[in-house]
C-alpha cells in the first residue's frame, strides 16, 4: 500500500503517542531492583493489597452491570425531557478531581453524616472499610461503563425488539432475547473499562478508606515513607499484573 505525505504524518504522530505511553513505564520496569522486586513480590502486604484491589475492582464493576446497563438502555432507547441534564450528570465524575470526589463521598457515606449514620445502625460502615473502596471505584469508573453500553444499546436495531414483541415477548424477554446479546460486546468493553478504572483509582479511596490499603494507596505509602526504590517494586509489579488480566480479557471478549 502507497503512504502518501498525510499518512507519513499521521504514522509519526502515532508513534510519538506510543513513544509517550511506553517509555515512562518501561524505564520504570528496568530501573527496578531485581532483588527488591523479589522480595515485595514474597511481601504478604503487597499481595494482599493487589488482591484487595483487584477484588474490590470486581465488586464495583458488578454494581455497575447491576444499576447501570438498565440506566444505559434508557438512554440510548427513549428521548425525554432532561435527559442531557441526566447524562451530563453521569459524566461529572470524570471532570471532577477524584480527591474532591472522595470528599463528596466522604459527606455521604461518613459516620457523621445522614446515610452513613443510618448504615452504620444496621452495623455497616463505609470508611475504612472494603465497602467504601468500592464505593469509591464505582463512582469514578461507572461512566465509563454507561457509556460504552449506551452506545451498543443505540446500535441495536429497533424493529427487532418489535419483533420480538409482536411474536409475544414480554418487555423483559426482548431485553434479554435481544437487545442484551446484541449490545453484550459494548457492555463487556465498558465492563472491562469500569474495572480497569477503578483498580487504578487513588484520589477517591484514599479519602474515604486509606485503610485497608489497596495497591495505588500502598504505592504512594512506601513511596512517602521509604522512598521510590521501594514504591517503585510495587508499582511494577501492579501494572504487570493487570496488564495480563487486562489482555486475557480483550482477548477473551
Amino acid at each position: 500500500m502507497k503512504i502518501n505525505k498525510m499518512d507519513f504524518i499521521f504514522i509519526i504522530a502515532g508513534i510519538v503517542v506510543l513513544i509517550f505511553i511506553i517509555l515512562p513505564l518501561l524505564m520504570m520496569v528496568i530501573g527496578v531492583n531485581s532483588k527488591i522486586l523479589f522480595e515485595t513480590i514474597k511481601d504478604k502486604q503487597v499481595q494482599s493489597s493487589i488482591l484487595l484491589t483487584l477484588y474490590a475492582g470486581v465488586l464495583a464493576t458488578l454494581f455497575g452491570l447491576v444499576f447501570g446497563v438498565p440506566l444505559a438502555y434508557l438512554l440510548a432507547k427513549f428521548d425525554f425531557r432532561g435527559k442531557a441534564v441526566v447524562e451530563s450528570i453521569i459524566d461529572i465524575p470524570i471532570i471532577i478531581p477524584h480527591t474532591a470526589a472522595g470528599i463528596a463521598l466522604l459527606t455521604v457515606f461518613g459516620q457523621n453524616f445522614f446515610f452513613g449514620r443510618l448504615a452504620s445502625l444496621v452495623g455497616i460502615k463505609f470508611v475504612g472499610t472494603i465497602l467504601g473502596i468500592v464505593v469509591a471505584m464505582s463512582f469514578v469508573s461507572i461512566p465509563f461503563l454507561i457509556n460504552s453500553a449506551k452506545e451498543g444499546f443505540r446500535g441495536v436495531n429497533p424493529k427487532l425488539e418489535k419483533v420480538a414483541r409482536t411474536l409475544g415477548a414480554s418487555a423483559w424477554m426482548s431485553f434479554c432475547k435481544v437487545s442484551l446479546p446484541l449490545a453484550s460486546k459494548s457492555i463487556a468493553t465498558g465492563a472491562i473499562m469500569m474495572w480497569a478504572r477503578g483498580i487504578s483509582e487513588f484520589g477517591a479511596v484514599v479519602i474515604i478508606a486509606y485503610h485497608p490499603m489497596v495497591a495505588s494507596v500502598l504505592v504512594y505509602e512506601r513511596f512517602e515513607s521509604y522512598g521510590l526504590d521501594y514504591s517503585r517494586p510495587v508499582a511494577v509489579l501492579l501494572i504487570l499484573v493487570c496488564l495480563i488480566i487486562f489482555i486475557l480479557l480483550r482477548i477473551l471478549i
